[in-house]
Order: structure tokens, then C-alpha cells, then sequence
């Protein structure tokens, strides 16, 4: 693989204020290990996924070279295994029990990033 081609693309709604305050944080240490970082919103990624905006903006997505795509708590599975020092969420994550609830409390806060947001003081995109 080219070294300037990265591993995927971690896909964030940009609407949201956390998610567009917090994912662009993350971007050194993602593009750190080959992921590069674009909104949900951008044109080629709905071109490229084939994905109606509703359905587009239902999870946080992980978008691979191949065409895979990752998606909700996966993709933080996917990127906290890459990152020796994000090992201790990595292997909550996938824990047996401890998976649902990392799989539960990811899905409350998909389903209520915009109210957190509101919350947190955090303003929405565009």
C-alpha cells in the first residue's frame, strides 16, 4: 500500500458537536496509524458508500481501503486495538460481558450525541 494512501477513513457526523469537536482531536493519533478523518457528509463518502443520508448518519463509520466498512462501537474497537496506550478500552471492549456494555452505552450516546452535545455546550456543524 502507498504510504500517503491510508488504511481507511474514520467517518464522523459533522453535525454534531461533539463528534466535530472530539474526532478531529483524535486525528494526529489516528492518521498516526493510517486512518485519516472526513465528515459522513462529505460527497464522495455517500458516493462511495451508496448510503442514504438517514442511514449514513446513524453510526460513526469506518470506511477501509478495501471497501469494508466498520461501523458504532466496532469502529472504536477497530482503532483502540491500534493504539498500544487505548489497549485497556480495547480489551473492555471486547470482554464478554463488559462487550454489551460498551456496545449499550455506545448506542445511548449515538442515539443522544445531539442532546450531549446541546449539554456539553458543544455547537452543531453546519
Amino acid at each position: 500500500m502507498n504510504p500517503d494512501t491510508p488504511k481507511g477513513w474514520i467517518l464522523y457526523d459533522d453535525s454534531c458537536g461533539f463528534c466535530r469537536r472530539w474526532i478531529p482531536f483524535w486525528q494526529g493519533a489516528l492518521l498516526r496509524r493510517g486512518f485519516a478523518v472526513a465528515p459522513l457528509q462529505a460527497d464522495w463518502v455517500r458516493e462511495k458508500t451508496r448510503l442514504g443520508a438517514a442511514e449514513l448518519l446513524e453510526d460513526l463509520r469506518l470506511l477501509l481501503a478495501d471497501g469494508t466498512m466498520i461501523r458504532g462501537a466496532d469502529v472504536y474497537r477497530h482503532a483502540t486495538r491500534r493504539i498500544w496506550w487505548a489497549w485497556p478500552v480495547y480489551l473492555f471492549s471486547v470482554t464478554p460481558l463488559l462487550r454489551k456494555v460498551f456496545d449499550w452505552g455506545y448506542r445511548i450516546f449515538a442515539a443522544n450525541r445531539v442532546r450531549v452535545s446541546g449539554f456539553c455546550g458543544l455547537p452543531p456543524g453546519n
